[in-house]
């Protein structure tokens, strides 16, 4: 049995939290659970917009790691990146991504921006101010910069360009809000994880939308990942499909895997992606720590894989950044 002192730190929801930021407290006692498992003494500790001195406290405290599931501080994902930041400044082992591939992830905009560089497929990607350059007739969707989980996604985000700017884009402003070519298409969100060989990529999970109507967008909207009994959460659903040909189970792991390296991603991530008729791959965007609670698609994909939850944490732990 290990005796190490280890400290889970996540954002702590506010009194108004929404379902998406109250996840995370279920993500805290599945990792305070598998770590008391394994033999780590376990000890949790919210993190507030008091960030920079709740850090610099952890660092005179012994711990042999910290398990960092901070996901924005104070409901702003733009400074996620400070948390590993202030970990690293102080030579405190954490998990998940460092410090680098938190900031470039961050913004969907810069990764885009980085996977294209490296022959990443994304799709068209546009700024809210560059509407003269979409095409009458294409569908494209409204995209937040900053947030995820599906934060801002709504069924009314994706539209038909008719030549006239859309209500919707002329409220937001290039800071916060893009434009990205609609893939009408499948979806899939790919977990890969931290393994003794490398990297390895889990069973891609397959989002579908049953029964829903032709006017309807096939999206993982807000609604449909957060808001229960409702047409979109009840009716999309994720499977993990074993039919998938080989060229297309080919280009998945092809683009996952690049992620990985060009980003510099640890521990465990998720890509989200697209694919066409032709079944080609567009990665949406990269999710450095993405959710780890038990019913998430990283845990459901690695159960799926045939590993236990102990299994699990134990490879995120091995690959600490020290």
């Amino acid at each position: 049995m290990k005796s190490e002192r280890c400290l889970v730190i996540y954002n702590e929801p506010a009194e108004d939290a929404l379902p998406d930021e109250l996840d995370v407290l279920d993500q805290v006692n599945f990792i305070d659970n598998t770590l008391t498992t394994l033999g780590y003494r376990v000890e949790r500790r919210g993190i507030t917009e008091n960030f920079f001195n709740e850090i610099a406290g952890i660092a005179d405290e012994g711990y042999e790691f910290v398990f960092n599931l901070v996901e924005s501080v104070g409901q702003k994902a733009e400074i996620l990146y400070f948390i590993p930041a202030l970990l690293n400044m102080h030579h405190i082992p954490y998990t998940g991504c460092p410090v680098e591939a938190a900031f470039v992830t961050g913004s969907k905009v810069l990764a885009r921006r980085i996977m294209k560089a490296h022959g990443i497929p994304v799709a068209g990607g546009y700024r809210v101010s560059e509407t003269d350059q979409l095409v009458p007739g294409r569908k494209y969707i409204l995209k937040p910069v900053w947030e995820d989980g599906s934060l801002g996604i709504t069924e009314e985000s994706v539209f038909t360009f008719d030549g006239t700017v859309p209500e919707i884009v002329k409220e937001k402003n290039d800071r916060h809000w893009f434009i990205e070519d609609f893939i009408d298409g499948r979806e899939f969100n790919v977990s890969v994880k931290a393994g003794p060989d490398g990297p390895e990529v889990l069973p891609p999970a397959e989002m579908t939308f049953n029964g829903y109507p032709e006017d309807m967008p096939r999206i993982v909207s807000w609604k449909a990942k957060w808001e229960e009994d409702t047409f979109q959460y009840d009716n999309s659903m994720r499977n993990f499909p074993d039919d998938l040909s080989d060229r297309l189970s080919r280009n998945i792991r092809d683009a996952v895997l690049a992620c990985w390296s060009t980003f510099g991603l640890k521990g465990y991530a998720r890509v989200d992606m697209r694919v066409d008729a032709d079944e080609n791959v567009y990665v949406l965007e990269v999710n450095a720590n993405p959710c780890i609670s038990p019913d998430s698609g990283f845990i459901s994909a690695a159960t799926h894989a045939g590993y236990s939850h102990s299994e699990i944490i134990s490879h995120i732990i091995n690959d600490l950044n020290k």
